[in-house]
């Protein structure tokens, strides 16, 4: 590989990872810091925050163990950006349902679902588990 291409294969690999408490406070933090790196790497802030916003308030309802955290980790790697959020209740494997009509929850997933180009759910160590979306992305044009 010659110079020129390792610094192009640098220039469009870019991560953030932060930990956060598992709470409504942690999933909201989780939001606003995405979106803040999102808008510092220059890449468009929708549909990337709804999913954040989906996934770190499942981590933070569904995948709760007192005294441990989840993990909100953003990986960008050309025109990809990924979304990976663990948490420690990897016995408990999440899968879209259908809720009743008259729900008032339960829809996360298939918004998931709908916005993500592909999504999926990866057992890590016991306990954790990832689970992730990707979307295509690509920065705004410059303005001439």
């Amino acid at each position: 590989m010659n110079q020129e291409s390792t610094t192009e294969l640098a220039a469009c690999v870019r991560n953030f990872s932060v930990q956060l408490s598992p709470t409504p406070r942690g999933a909201r933090l989780a939001r606003l810091l995405a979106t803040e790196q999102l808008r510092s790497w220059g890449l468009p802030l929708d549909p990337a925050r709804l999913l954040v916003a989906e996934l770190a308030s499942n981590a933070a309802d569904h995948g709760r163990v007192p005294g441990r955290d989840f993990r909100l980790t953003l990986y960008v790697v050309g025109d990809i950006l990924r979304v990976e959020v663990t948490d420690t209740r990897g016995q408990e494997l999440p899968a879209p349902q259908e809720p009743s009509p008259d729900a008032e929850s339960g829809r996360g997933l298939l918004l998931v679902e709908a916005l993500a180009h592909r999504w999926g759910v990866s057992e890590g160590r016991f306990p954790r588990k990832t689970v992730w979306a990707e979307l295509r992305c690509t920065p705004p044009e410059p303005a001439f």
